[in-house]
């Protein structure tokens, strides 16, 4: 009996580490990103480090199908069009794998940059080697890093993805404006809300 029991703590105890394990996957706050480089729409190559003047960053984990990014797309826009001229600029990734969702292609990312006018980069994750980093798992998916790529918040841009007009929390504005203070944003953490990443299995 002894022995039952002892196998079967250590059982919970191997269960409670492999748990720990999958939750703790990617990036938390206070981790340091590491820099990557992606191909944007225009078929240049982007990294962090080609924002020279950039005093923080916002990487958002976005696709062209999901409802949920399209509801976001204006919002995106308007955050590059206000914060990027503050040195915060979008960063903007699609994780999806084409062969599994053929409207996340590379070339139907730029029909869809063009169709909205995208004013971010907006640059495809190849071969899904960038968004597992991170722990991304939603689009949108928001990382905010400061100026050293220390993750400072992680989570939903808002509360309210399907009416703009109707958004209590700014979740990530507020984390933002943290960050110009000089202060740490708090909450630093919420819930992505959106489709799953696409993976090929």
């Amino acid at each position: 009996m002894k022995k039952f029991t002892l196998l079967l703590g250590l059982f919970v105890v191997a269960c409670s580490m492999i748990s720990a394990v999958y939750v703790h996957k990617g990036y938390h706050v206070g981790d340091v990103a590491e820099d990557f480089s992606l191909k944007n729409i225009d078929g240049k190559m982007v990294s962090l480090a080609d924002y020279k003047e950039a005093k923080g960053y916002i990487v958002v984990f976005t696709c062209n199908h999901c409802p949920y990014s399209v509801m976001y797309e204006d919002r995106i826009i308007e955050l590059q069009k206000t914060y990027g001229a503050q040195g915060y600029p979008v960063i903007a990734i699609n994780p999806n794998d084409p062969a599994v969702q053929p409207g996340d292609s590379f070339e139907d990312m730029k029909v869809r940059a063009k169709e909205k006018a995208f004013n971010f980069a907006y640059l495809f994750d190849e071969g899904q080697k960038v968004f597992p980093k991170f722990g991304a798992t939603r689009t949108p998916h928001v990382f905010l890093l400061d100026k050293s790529r220390t993750v400072k918040y992680i989570g939903a841009i808002d509360d309210n993805p399907k009416a703009a007009d109707k958004v209590e929390e700014t979740y990530l504005v507020d984390a933002i404006k943290a960050l110009q203070a000089g202060k740490n944003p708090e909450p630093s953490f919420t819930k992505a809300v959106g489709c799953s990443i696409k993976i090929a299995k």
